[in-house]
């Protein structure tokens, strides 16, 4: 399958098509308490938005987000949020089994302990994007706030998880329900891409969405699948050693989308995804990219998109791909592989 993305509509107010197209991602900032045995391991910087925008401004992809935070918000952050001045930041608490062999884990219970306001839709721009990427963890996500985000970006990509997340009246504890149950179905047929995780797919028909847009489904050290239409595509993983899942299926879609801008097709886009995804679940909090490292990948794509073009059958074979960019994999000299925690993308002593 070469499943290319939808095509961006054209309107009489687009501006003028530049080889860097702008993205705009929506979803709030939060503070992330990593707990285990009852006993905080780790605060970092969290929020889909957050390992999202790392992984655009790391691949040089140009960017604008729309994030609120409350008074005491604490984190330097390369894209300044909506303060508000009378709520507390969203605050996520994850309770889990934190290993550092990475041989297994136990199931996360994540609960939400307190929540910002919702982003609104006279918090969006009024400006035309490219791409762009409703990633909410909060229920800070509203119907019309994604129907103007359609209204505006030529190509939307949406993380069920912002639409399917509802919270414990008590505890706070994550709950999901149906997609079709959740106010956002009658939009789903203009966006462009639909991203969920294993777990996440349960609670959509896929065989329903495929037909009305382009749906990932992520599975960790499996990789992902690829659903459009009549299509159904396997996109391989890559080696990792799993410190802390946070944020892994966020940096997956801020490398497909970096894939999308740079003219990839979806499933050269989606192994980009895992690329970003695998480096991320060997950090706790945000990690932080080696320079080296994303030259070689910048590199590879551009071999990519020349190989693709001067092809003229379709090429469905990843494996060459996935071979080149695995050694850039491991081309940082602080290799999280190394028996190391690493926090926010640096070391940490336990």
């Amino acid at each position: 399958m070469t499943l290319n993305p939808p095509p961006l509509h054209q309107t009489p107010h687009s501006p003028r098509r530049i080889s860097n197209r702008r993205v705009l991602i929506v979803g709030n900032y939060c503070h992330d308490v990593l707990i285990q045995n009852g006993s905080i391991v780790a605060e970092t910087l969290g929020g889909a938005a957050s390992f999202i925008s790392n992984v655009l401004d790391s691949s040089s992809v140009s960017c604008e987000l729309v994030s609120k935070v409350g008074h005491d918000f604490k984190y330097e952050v390369a894209h300044s949020p909506i303060v508000v001045p009378e709520k507390e930041t969203t605050v996520f608490e994850a309770y889990f089994d934190l290993r550092i062999d990475g041989i297994g884990h136990a199931d996360r219970v994540l609960k939400r302990v307190s929540a910002c306001d919702p982003i609104l839709p006279s918090d969006i721009p009024n400006s035309r994007f490219d791409f762009g990427m409703a990633v909410g963890v909060g229920g800070e996500i509203l119907p019309e706030t994604l129907e103007k985000m359609v209204e505006i970006c030529d190509v939307v990509a949406v993380d069920i998880q912002a639409l399917i997340r509802v919270f414990d009246a008590v505890d706070g504890a994550v709950k999901l329900v149906n997609l079709k149950e959740s106010g956002f179905f009658h939009i789903l047929s203009r966006i462009g891409f639909l991203k969920a995780s294993s777990d996440e797919a349960l609670f959509m028909d896929v065989e329903v969405m495929k037909e009305l847009c382009c749906v990932v489904v992520t599975n960790g050290e499996k990789g992902c699948r690829i659903y459009h239409k009549d299509d159904e595509t396997t996109i391989p993983p890559f080696l990792a050693k799993q410190v802390d899942p946070t944020g892994a299926g966020d940096s997956f879609l801020g490398g497909l989308v970096v894939g999308l801008v740079e003219g990839l097709t979806v499933p050269d886009a989606a192994l980009l995804g895992n690329f970003f995804g695998s480096i991320t679940v060997e950090h706790i909090g945000q990690p932080k990219f080696d320079l080296m490292m994303l030259q070689r990948v910048k590199d590879e794509v551009q071999r990519r998109k020349k190989q693709c073009s001067l092809s003229s059958s379709d090429n469905n074979d990843h494996d060459e791909f996935h071979a080149s960019l695995s050694p850039a994999r491991f081309s940082s000299t602080d290799s999280p592989l190394k028996p190391k925690l690493l926090v926010n993308g640096r070391s940490c002593d336990r």
